[in-house]
């Protein structure tokens, strides 16, 4: 047995008063004997034990009322046979997410998981406390006919949420109520990928429903690609398409249709451009309206302008020089004063690409003009290799030799790539710093297939005056925000001020474009992740089995599934059978009371 209000039981200590009160009763101060009274005293002798066992009787049930109702009023909990429930604290985890969105047999399959949670909240009484927990972390507490009213708002999220994350939140808030039972109950259509192999114990008991129906057939655009980001003014747009039978695809940029064509089982689909469109625009690659509509266009972001200029000096090397000359021959970049690519002595005007000098001997040149040049990195100690690049697409090339990069200062910097654990290509507003001179006694990284494609995106990504980055982000997640970055712009034109290191991408999806003062300098492309689009389901009792350390029964039966959510075997209340066992006492001591009464008149 449990107490929901323990101190209560500090009424039982009034029980002391009747017992005081009889006792008062046996006590006689002065006996004096008339010859009168002798009769009645002899008739009190003749019925004494009756008196004293109707007396004690009138005792013990005052005792007895007043414990009654102390015990009462502590509220007390017990495991008992029966129906219903006792006081329970409920958090169901409702699964919103993209996949849910998918129509089966004409409803929606939320529609139907909503229905569930409305079934699961029915029994519920005021003693209950309940909570929403959905996909995207998002708890609301209340009464059950609020939490049904706020079930019936939900809407599939642009993208997976995060349903292990939910579990945990519904967990905490189900524990920490204080009440005698804790239950966390999940409702999911069962999406594969949204349920890791392993995943951590809740610390409630926890009963999870899964839909036994397959699900729909499904096509959808799960990532696009533009080569380059900034368009001069060609370029070519891949798009990954998940399907299983001949599809028809269109790309749109803008309002013009920029292509067409058919994709046969899926795979992806390529098409080169020359938009009329100049500066940041957004488009889209969509598919026919199937089962899940949210996955069927899939916007992209795309600068169009002029070929950036760049021009290399001598001193870069002469593996620079050739790799610019096969830029600008494919248009990617024009010969002229612009982004400059030089040695790091030679540090000056910005916006520059510099790497270390070939000749150790002019390091220190080189960091009295990384100084002038306001870069707040230095070219320290000089190590040896071979070590592996790792980052901004130059994974496996090896470096020989390169320089320690020492930060000075506070100053905003973005690490592309790194050797080991070490930085060794760093990158700010107008400048990208190599630790390593370009040359294949440092690195092989000039004869590599990636360096050319390197080159092209680190010149009109990052250095180029008129273009910026293309960040790719899942709806609702966090997005490291370029130092530049002032404001965050949406489809309708208005903007969104942005601050600190980084910010919260929006829930829907679609292209946001990233603002420098009032011009367009990138953007944000915010999509669902590539997996919501692989609709494959896992059985209800496959993923209880994932959480490790505590049972988790798993159901696909909705009966099943609110009769363990309330189980028989939790603590039940047992304030109204002390009430009626009081009253009762209280009836039959005022009988016995009245009775003596009138045996004593």
């Amino acid at each position: 047995m449990s107490l929901l209000a323990p101190l209560a039981l500090l009424l039982g200590l009034a029980a002391a008063v009747p017992l005081w009160l009889h006792l008062r009763r046996r006590k006689v101060e002065m006996r004096l004997d008339f010859p009168a009274v002798r009769y009645l005293l002899r008739a009190e002798q003749e019925h004494a034990r009756e008196l004293k066992a109707r007396n004690a009787l009138l005792m013990f049930l005052r005792v007895a009322i007043v414990l009654l109702i102390a015990l009462a009023a502590a509220r007390p909990l017990a495991r008992l046979g029966g129906t219903g429930h006792g006081p329970t604290a409920m958090a169901v985890v409702l699964d919103n997410s993209m996949s849910t969105g998918a129509v089966v047999d004409g409803r929606s399959v939320l529609a139907g998981l909503q229905e569930v949670v409305r079934d699961v909240m029915d029994p519920a009484r005021p003693s209950d406390r309940l909570w929403l927990v959905t996909a995207d972390g998002a708890v609301t507490g209340g009464s059950a006919s609020a939490l049904v009213t706020a079930v019936d708002r939900v809407v599939p999220l642009a993208g997976a949420g995060d349903l292990a994350t939910a579990v945990r939140a519904g967990s905490a808030v189900a524990s920490g109520a204080g009440l005698p039972t804790a239950r966390v109950v999940v409702v999911t259509d069962g999406q594969a990928s949204a349920w890791p192999v392993r995943l951590p114990a809740p610390s409630a008991p926890m009963v999870l429903y899964a839909p036994p129906t397959p699900p729909p057939a499904n096509r959808a655009v799960t990532r696009v690609v533009t080569d380059p980001p900034h368009w001069a003014p060609r370029g070519t747009l891949r798009a990954t398409v998940l399907a299983r039978e001949p599809v028809a695809w269109r790309v749109a940029l803008g309002s013009a249709t920029l292509a067409r064509g058919t994709v046969t089982g899926g795979g992806t689909i390529e098409t080169g451009a020359t938009p009329a469109a100049r500066g940041w625009t957004s488009g889209l690659v969509e598919l026919p309206p199937d089962e899940l509509r949210a996955d069927d266009v899939r916007a992209f972001a795309l600068h169009v302008g002029a070929a950036p200029a760049a021009r290399a000096e001598a001193a870069a090397g002469p593996f620079v020089r050739t790799a610019l000359a096969a830029l600008a021959a494919d248009g990617r970049v024009s010969d002229g004063p612009g982004v400059t690519i030089r040695s790091a002595e030679n540090a000056g005007a910005l916006p520059a690409l510099l790497a270390a000098p070939a000749d150790p001997a002019r390091v220190a040149l080189a960091n009295r003009a990384l100084e002038r040049a306001r870069i707040p990195w230095r070219l320290g100690e000089r190590r040896a290799g071979p070590v592996q690049l790792r980052g901004d697409g130059l994974d496996g090339a090896t470096v020989q030799r390169y320089y320690a990069l020492q930060p000075v200062g506070s100053a905003i910097a973005d690490t592309l790539v790194r050797a080991g654990v070490e930085p060794v290509i760093v990158a700010g507003e107008g400048w990208v710093l190599v630790a390593f001179a370009f040359d294949p006694a440092d690195t092989d990284l000039p004869l590599r297939a990636s360096f050319l494609p390197w080159l092209d995106r680190t010149i009109a990504r990052r250095l180029a005056a008129d273009a910026g980055p293309v960040l790719d982000a899942a709806p609702s997640s966090w997005v490291a925000r370029p130092s530049w970055a002032t404001g965050l712009e949406a489809s309708d034109g208005t903007v969104q001020a942005v601050q600190g290191a980084r910010f919260r991408a929006p829930a829907a999806a679609g292209v946001y474009f990233l603002r420098r003062g009032a011009e367009r300098a990138g953007a944000v492309v915010v999509a669902s992740e590539g997996a919501e689009s692989v609709l494959d389901r896992v059985r209800a009792t496959a993923i209880a089995s994932r959480f490790a350390g505590r049972e988790v029964d798993g159901v696909d039966d909705v009966a099943q599934l609110t009769a363990r959510a309330w189980s028989g075997d939790s603590p039940r209340p047992v304030l109204a059978g002390l009430v009626l066992g009081a009253l009762l006492l209280l009836a039959a001591e005022t009988w016995l009371s009245r009775r003596d009464d009138a045996d004593t008149a």
